[in-house]
């Protein structure tokens, strides 16, 4: 339980992050008196960043290893757009690219007593996708700041950009899959079974029961993306960048 001082903490740590994305401003770190010290308070920021951006339109979710807890974040509906899409404006700053597989909600999954089971979450959903999650931050450099403070800011998240759907992925072995993450035609990055989560597939139930207290149960055409495979690779402005999965597809951007 965070305190009463926490709390107001957390609300004007969310509103500093919320100033320096806004205003294209960003700031080297949080004052060290509203720095998150927990993923709670971490999460608290969340809720107040996503009440700002009020249309969510899925959430972000990862683990660092196979046997972690997973953590994720709200994804703003505003930030998210489908394969080719053009990315123009100052709010592309940091334009770091991660290379992730997605999932689109068909059927609401609201918080119940009774936990979902494996089974029951993915036939909740709707079809499966390739995605770039495209991360910015209002921290100059987010990995040079607090780990906390960079994890409050959405997870740096800036933008979701998902490729079409892909058939019969319920048939893939994410285990053997491999990834390829192209800029302007070179090939950056190709990794084969590289999500840290181990069984990304584990990450959707976790976020329709432990995850329902924060995200009020699942719904109907959100998203979620499961975690980068590629680590994070730094686009320059102008550059075209596609993430190319052997079986799960294809998926495009362009920085203007």
């Amino acid at each position: 339980m965070i305190s009463g001082s926490r709390e107001k903490d957390m609300i004007e740590a969310a509103d500093l992050l919320l100033d320096a994305r806004r205003t294209h401003t960003p700031i080297a770190d949080l004052p060290p008196a509203l720095q998150p010290t927990s993923l709670e308070e971490v999460a608290r920021v969340h809720q107040e960043m996503a009440l700002a951006y009020e249309d969510i339109g899925g959430w972000k979710i990862g683990a660092g290893a196979p046997d972690a807890t997973p953590f994720f974040a709200p994804m703003p509906r505003a930030w998210m757009a489908a394969s080719g899409a053009v990315l123009s404006g100052p709010r592309y700053r940091y334009r770091v690219l991660e290379c992730e597989i997605s999932f689109l909600v068909g059927q609401d999954l609201p918080p119940r007593q009774q936990p979902y089971t494996r089974e029951e979450v993915l036939a909740a959903m709707a079809s499966c996708h390739p995605a770039i999650e495209e991360l910015e931050s209002g921290l100059i450099d987010p990995k040079a700041a607090n780990n906390f403070s960079a994890l409050a800011d959405l997870q740096m998240h800036g933008g979701f950009i998902h490729g079409p759907a892909c058939a019969n992925w319920k048939s893939i072995n994410f285990a053997t899959e491999t990834v390829t993450l192209s800029i302007d035609g070179v090939v950056k990055v190709e990794r084969t079974g590289s999500n840290t989560s181990g069984d990304l597939l584990r990450l959707l139930p976790y976020l329709a029961n432990e995850g329902a207290a924060r995200t009020g149960g699942l719904r109907a055409g959100q998203w979620i993306t499961t975690g980068s495979w590629t680590g994070n690779t730094p686009a320059g402005a102008g550059s075209h960048a596609e993430a190319c999965f052997a079986h799960a597809g294809s998926v495009t951007l362009r920085f203007v």
